[in-house]
């Protein structure tokens, strides 16, 4: 279905669309009035038929009709608005070939969102580069480059909202010839504390842009959305995707298992040394230290993971996902601050979520009902993690948005704090109709704080917490099974795994967190001038002597016939334990020896030679 476009080139709604005519599902892309170069690269990436997402999302933008989309994570939100944007840029180009001019702004979350759609857009403008040019402004770069950039006028521009206004208050982003706005993950921009940067951005919108919203929950953001965007009485079509996705056969599996805080790291041992789960696993846990931890922790046994979370910069980030993605390591750990991060005013939002799903199918409760004392001891400490963590980096998620493929578990070794938080966890698996799995531990409250020094204030809440999850997948047609674990077959493993657990520090952690921050600085592009100006402070940075490590333990590599349960052996598929660089039959040792005694070094003394002073020679050695 084509598109009309006014005098002043802005998208025009043919009709109401509200006979459903425009929202009709297509079932090929060729279907799709869209330019044939685009169609050419969705052929490339051998993406035969649209999800549901993008068989009704794109006909109604194609017509000019605002949109505002809930669909779950991994569904295709992404190429839905992209398509019918860059049609419409293709479309602008062709009118008004020389005038350069920036048409279309793409808000997200995060700088890894930002640099995802960037890689995006890249993909299926490859057979148009000539026409259109994109700019991500969230890099973290000098402003003369990023004003270098704008000076040349990008067709599409890639930014955080905080971003996009700082750099229209420099009069470097021009609004005033915009014909599309995007905002995707919607509710997590909000979430973020964006709001204000939204409504400096919606007052310097012009007349007629087309806005398009893409977020995988959508509940209390949408009367948000509505008055910052939609206060001059239009409304924009609101596609909720639950009927379809319910309709669906499930493809994700999602377990839990009831242990206490010490008991998550045996779990983990186990899982991954016997290889239960086999594959690509993403680990969440609670915070930064709890990464390190749990990365030192499996190192012990040889197994090999990464570590990623907003302490590090978004280079570092960026270059983990990508190692992941392309198999270097198969375990990734994860801290999801989305869940501590941001203003006060969001967690004044998400307590109102929590009621929300405490009384699901009950009547509200009144603004003047006021919460029971745990839940306002809960939200004192939620807003000192805050206030701790507000130094770190805002524009950081893990589990939104970011492209992590072919991921086949997620484990939650920590909790989320809010059953929305757990969705778009799991919403990493299972994607583009493949299975995946989702493993939540779970600390019963008879077992909290029963090991000291594993435990965190945020395990305290666990079953409150679970209960929410059942209810929000219920009532999306998920379920969460108890995964039969027998417990006692792993009692032969505890001495291994008290072991390791030792050898773990608070200084080991600390002294982890230092070296992988060190190493980020070395290979930073940007301090690369500095360390050549200043080669002194480079040499600080890699002879740094690090006082405490974590202990090696190599015996803790291999697993004992005598610990596995029977025939447990098969659940090993390869443990090859230690290999060095050389391997062969001969002995190194021997060799030395023999070489050694060729040159006369090494032999043992007899005889004469056995009185030291009958050995002397007074005319020198070698001569008689």
């Amino acid at each position: 279905m084509k598109r009309k476009l006014n005098k002043d080139d802005v998208p025009e709604a043919v009709g109401d669309g509200r006979d459903g005519s425009a929202a009709k599902m297509v079932a090929a892309f060729t279907d799709l009035s869209i330019d044939p170069r685009l169609l050419q690269a969705v052929n490339r990436e051998k993406f035969a038929a649209p999800t549901p997402v993008q068989a009704k999302t794109i006909p109604l933008a194609l017509t000019g009709r605002d949109v505002l989309a809930r669909a779950k994570t991994g569904s295709g939100k992404t190429l839905a608005y992209l398509l019918p944007v860059l049609h419409g840029v293709l479309r602008h180009k062709a009118g008004f070939s020389k005038v350069r001019e920036t048409t279309a702004l793409l808000l997200v979350p995060t700088k890894e969102l930002a640099a995802q759609i960037t890689s995006t857009l890249k993909t299926f403008t490859s057979y148009c580069t000539q026409e259109i040019r994109y700019e991500n402004l969230s890099k973290t770069e000098d402003a003369a480059v990023t004003k270098a950039r704008l000076a040349e006028t990008p067709d599409i521009v890639v930014a955080t909202p905080a971003r996009a206004v700082y750099w229209m208050n420099q009069s470097l982003l021009k609004s005033d010839r915009l014909k599309y706005l995007v905002i995707d993950e919607a509710d997590l921009v909000l979430s973020y504390g964006y709001e204000e940067d939204l409504q400096t951005l919606a007052a310097a919108l012009p007349n007629g842009v087309q806005k398009l919203m893409m977020s995988a929950t959508l509940r209390t953001e949408i009367d948000t959305l509505n008055s910052v965007f939609f206060a001059d009485g239009t409304k924009p079509e609101i596609l909720d995707l639950s009927a379809e996705e319910a309709a669906e056969k499930p493809t994700l599996a999602q377990y839990t298992i009831r242990t206490g805080e010490a008991d998550k790291f045996l779990l983990i041992y186990t899982i991954f040394k016997l290889q239960l789960i086999k594959g690509k696993v993403i680990l969440f846990v609670a915070d930064i230290e709890r990464c390190y931890r749990v990365k030192l922790f499996l190192e012990q046994f040889g197994i090999r993971s990464v570590v990623l979370n907003s302490e590090l910069p978004v280079n570092s980030r960026l270059h983990a996902v990508e190692e992941f993605n392309k198999g270097v390591y198969d375990i990734i750990v994860a801290a999801d601050e989305e869940e501590v991060v941001g203003q006060e005013e969001a967690k004044r939002k998400r307590r109102k979520l929590e009621i929300e799903e405490d009384v699901e199918g009950q009547e509200r409760p009144s603004a003047e009902q006021p919460p029971d004392e745990e839940s306002i001891h809960h939200e004192v400490k939620q807003a000192a993690n805050v206030r701790k963590r507000n130094r770190r980096d805002r524009e950081f998620g893990v589990s939104r948005g970011i492209d992590f493929r072919n991921v086949t578990c997620v484990l939650n070794f920590d909790l989320p704090t809010t059953s929305k938080s757990y969705t778009h966890r799991i919403g990493r698996t299972a994607r583009a109709g493949q299975t995946g799995m989702a493993l939540s531990f779970y600390v019963p409250k008879d077992q909290y704080r029963k090991h000291k020094s594993t435990s965190i204030p945020q395990t305290e809440h666990d079953e409150r917490i679970l209960e929410r999850i059942r209810k929000r997948q219920a009532s999306v047609g998920g379920s969460i099974q108890e995964w039969n674990f027998d417990m006692a077959k792993l009692e032969p493993f505890r001495y291994r795994f008290n072991d390791a657990l030792r050898a773990v520090t608070r200084i080991a952690v600390r002294e982890a967190r230092t070296k992988e921050l060190r190493q980020a600085l070395i290979n930073s592009e940007k301090l690369k001038r500095h360390f050549e100006e200043n080669p002194e402070d480079l040499r600080h940075l890699r002879h740094d002597a690090e006082t405490h490590a974590v202990r090696r333990q190599e015996h803790l590599k291999h697993v004992p016939d005598y610990l596995l349960p029977a025939g447990g052996r098969q659940a090993v598929s390869k443990d090859v334990g230690f290999v060095g660089l050389k391997s062969g039959t001969e002995n190194s040792l021997r060799k030395r020896r023999a070489f050694n005694k060729s040159r006369g070094k090494g032999r043992m003394m007899r005889g004469r030679g056995m009185d030291p002073l009958k050995a002397l020679n007074a005319r020198g050695r070698g001569k008689k």
